[in-house]
């Protein structure tokens, strides 16, 4: 069987491979959007110690429903609270002498995640705090306080409308640029879509001091993001 002259060959698989390749003009656009939080998420919860199990539970039911309480009397829904995070494991120490661990007691953690709304009234949360720290007492641990938008995507579309407007703007200044028009939108897609949040507010062990002032909290803001990829023909 005869075969093509070899420049043909190559010809050939030139052409399939620039057709692989990116053509027109491609651009990225970024849009960000700043907003104020609009509910509060908070971890807390109890932790109890005691010598028998029955007693380290005793314990923690007690200042638990006290917490629950707390979270209730304040306006926090049922529907807002959800358990986190429940423990019972044992309490040992290195006996030395003996060279073993022993057990010597047992600890009980039960923990919930809270939402808070209508936050602003800008002492609520520090309210609520205050409140769950007074119930549970010296068996209360909160793990983190953070402020968040429960429903983001009012202010992703509006992200999303300022990046579609930053790539048209690169396009266009990049064409008048390379003295070429602009052609037809020939794809678009979105790339991601992010929040930037403000690191939350952790605790390691909470004092029950109820203050005359409410323990101050601020829920600052939060930057929405969109990314798209745009590309167009080149006229």
């Amino acid at each position: 069987m005869r075969k093509g002259p070899i420049w043909l060959v190559i010809l050939v698989a030139l052409a399939e491979f620039s057709t692989q390749q990116q053509v027109g003009l491609w651009v990225s656009g970024l849009g960000k959007v700043r907003a104020v939080p609009d509910i509060a998420v908070v971890d807390v919860g109890v932790e109890a110690q005691a010598t028998t199990v029955s007693q380290a539970m005793d314990m923690a039911r007690t200042a638990m429903n006290q917490v629950m309480a707390a979270l209730s009397g304040h306006g926090v829904a049922s529907q807002d609270i959800q358990t986190r995070y429940f423990n019972i494991s044992p309490v040992r120490r290195w006996d030395e002498r003996r060279n073993i661990s022993e057990v010597i007691g047992y600890r009980v953690t039960n923990s919930v995640t809270a939402k808070i709304r209508n936050i602003k009234d800008a002492q609520r949360v520090g309210r609520i705090i205050d409140a769950v720290a007074e119930a549970g007492g010296d068996l209360t641990r909160i793990g983190s306080l953070r402020f968040t938008i429960e429903d983001p995507k009012p202010f992703q579309a509006q992200a999303r409308a300022k990046a579609i407007q930053d790539a048209l703007a690169k396009a266009q200044q990049m064409t008048e640029a390379a003295g070429v028009e602009l052609g037809k939108l020939i794809y678009i897609t979105e790339v991601g879509t992010g929040m930037l949040t403000p690191r939350p507010i952790y605790f390691k062990e909470v004092t029950p001091a109820p203050p005359e002032e409410p323990t101050p909290f601020s829920p600052g803001e939060e930057e929405i993001t969109v990314s798209v990829r745009m590309v167009f023909d080149i006229a």
